[in-house]
């Protein structure tokens, strides 16, 4: 478990509710203060694994910290029963990774399609939409998301000028790198310096952020690699990192997110 700080001791309320969108409902995860008063609001996106336990544990972290969190589960139909957590350790397991990735790629076919990059956005819109109306909701949201979701994270940011924080755990640059441009909000991005599918692709990202003079703060942890935040994947996971990444994003989007 992570350390936190500031509003740690905040009672949560937490439920499953179902978000309308016009590429479907979106079914997430819920969490916010058990309390009066207004609170910043975030969109807490899952990695490849879905909005298991351990997104559901960030996404209540958050707000014992005093967030309104919703994580949408954003996966296609049937691909949950596919990426099981015996799966999920091949993965990252040297031994079976090799004979693991062609499964991984021919589950995440279906992802790779224009159409279901569209209609993600539209789904993740439609969070903001619900989190700036809530009667609770200061005003101001954020996104945050791993791997996948640190993808999407960054192109929520740039397709939605709503937006008014941006964190990114080892999501992939965008392409092209271009599109950066569209970014209205600051932007904190971690990865892990072993992330070999990713560090190639970092130098050209600065460079946009740089060209187009955005709010840009990377953080590379010299002994991580993919996947490092994830405290319930033991071979990835590195705690010293994990602890200051979590409190990192904590400044940033309690600077960012709070009236």
């Amino acid at each position: 478990m992570l350390t936190t700080s500031g509003n740690s001791t905040l009672r949560t309320m937490n439920s499953q509710i179902t978000i309308p969108s016009e590429k479907g409902d979106v079914e997430a995860h819920f969490s916010m203060p058990d309390g009066s008063g207004k609170y910043p609001c975030l969109v807490l996106i899952e990695e490849i694994w879905g909005v298991n336990n351990h997104i559901k544990d960030v996404a209540n972290r958050f707000a014992k910290e005093g967030f309104i969190v919703i994580a949408p589960e954003l996966l296609p139909e049937g691909l949950l029963e596919k990426l099981t957590p015996q799966f999920q350790k091949d993965m990252f397991d040297p031994e079976k990774r090799h004979a693991a990735q062609p499964k991984l790629r021919e589950a995440m076919a279906p992802m790779q399609q224009p159409e279901y990059a569209l209609g993600t956005i539209e789904k993740l819109k439609a969070c903001v939409d619900y989190l700036i109306a809530h009667a609770q909701g200061n005003g101001k949201v954020g996104s945050l998301g791993f791997c996948f979701g640190g993808t999407y994270s960054m192109q929520l940011a740039i397709h939605d000028p709503r937006l008014d924080a941006c964190v990114v755990f080892y999501g992939h640059t965008p392409d092209p790198v271009e599109m950066v441009k569209g970014l209205a909000c600051p932007v904190l991005e971690f990865h892990g310096q072993h992330d070999a599918n990713i560090m190639p692709t970092l130098p050209k990202l600065e460079a946009a952020m740089e060209e187009y003079d955005k709010d840009f703060q990377l953080v590379v942890y010299p002994d991580a690699g993919h996947a490092f935040f994830n405290d319930t994947n033991e071979r990835a996971y590195r705690k010293t990192d994990a602890e200051d990444a979590w409190n990192k994003s904590l400044a940033f989007l309690h600077k960012y997110l709070e009236t």
